[in-house]
């Protein structure tokens, strides 16, 4: 059973006659006629009287409320696909790693909207291990992310690069390190720090230099948030290493001290990850767009003199 097949029944249906429905169809009535008796043959039934008008049989009458459905279901996801085309869809799903949702978006945000005012936009600070998973099970549309290409290396997913970024070391400013101008990776071996929870890209990320140093990484307390990092150190003693996007902010503050390791420096890749069918879509697109050309002139720089 066939869509066409269905319009043809409907068409002689409603008319009443071959020529009309033909007409109505914009076919020839050879056409109908040869849709509605392939629909015969399939359902086993006449489905029209043909002497004069054609008038429903009983088989054709208990078939016409079910082929109604049928093709008004078709003409609604016709047209919710014609509008996603379009660029009609309602929303549009973001997540994004910590950094960026506080840093890198808002102006994206607000630009986009101008453009798709009718577009609501939900945005949602995640790690980035669950960003790309939630991507991947198809409940957000865009992910900006560090890189993980263990995620990302699927064929169904696009990836482009935003940034590299590198990783700064935050202290309370009464702490013992913060009198060293330079700091090693030694200087850290078992310094108590605060880290971000598991199924963040920037934990696993200074767990594997810890690791590539041979030195213990004292994980004392994990969080989630940039601005509870500020404060956990900026009461205690424990130290961080942060993105330079968001320490960056922190320098001059009396009671903080911002900090670079000596080599290796320790950088993230940022990226902006869809999928190849989300990226046809319009709004999706031109959003990406938007990120690529914005990000990178959003980001602050942070000066050696600063030091």
């Amino acid at each position: 059973m066939r869509l066409e097949q269905l319009q043809a029944f409907l068409a002689v249906a409603e008319t009443g006659n071959f020529q009309q429905a033909a007409q109505k169809c914009g076919v020839s009535q050879s056409t109908i006629s040869r849709q509605v008796q392939s629909l015969e043959a399939t359902v086993g039934i006449t489905l029209f009287h043909r002497q004069g008008n054609a008038k429903l049989t009983v088989g054709g009458d208990r078939l016409l409320i079910h082929a109604k459905k049928i093709c008004q279901i078709w003409t609604t996801a016709e047209q919710e696909l014609n509008d996603l085309r379009a660029g009609k869809q309602t929303e549009l799903c973001v997540a994004g790693i910590p950094s960026a949702c506080a840093y890198q978006l808002p102006p994206i945000l607000q630009t986009f909207a101008k453009t798709y005012p009718n577009v609501q936009l939900r945005v949602t600070t995640l790690g980035s291990d669950r960003a790309l998973k939630v991507l991947k099970d198809g409940l957000i549309d865009i992910a900006i992310v560090m890189n993980n290409p263990f995620l990302t290396a699927s064929s169904e997913m696009v990836v482009e690069h935003l940034y590299d970024e590198k990783i700064q070391l935050l202290l309370p400013a009464k702490h013992p390190l913060s009198r060293k101008e330079t700091l090693s990776w030694r200087d850290l071996h078992n310094c108590p720090q605060a880290v971000f929870k598991d199924g963040y890209g920037l934990q696993r990320l200074v767990q594997d230099q810890f690791n590539r140093q041979g030195i213990s990484l004292n994980a004392a307390l994990e969080l989630n948030s940039l601005e509870a990092f500020r404060g956990v150190v900026k009461q205690g003693s424990l130290v961080a290493l942060l993105p330079e996007t968001f320490v960056v902010e922190l320098i001059g503050e009396p009671d903080l001290v911002v900090r670079s390791l000596n080599e290796p420096n320790l950088t993230r890749e940022i990226v902006l990850v869809t999928t190849s069918d989300r990226i046809q879509i319009p709004p999706i697109q031109y959003f990406c767009k938007l990120a690529s050309q914005m990000i990178g002139q959003s980001r602050p720089t942070i000066l050696k003199s600063a030091f």
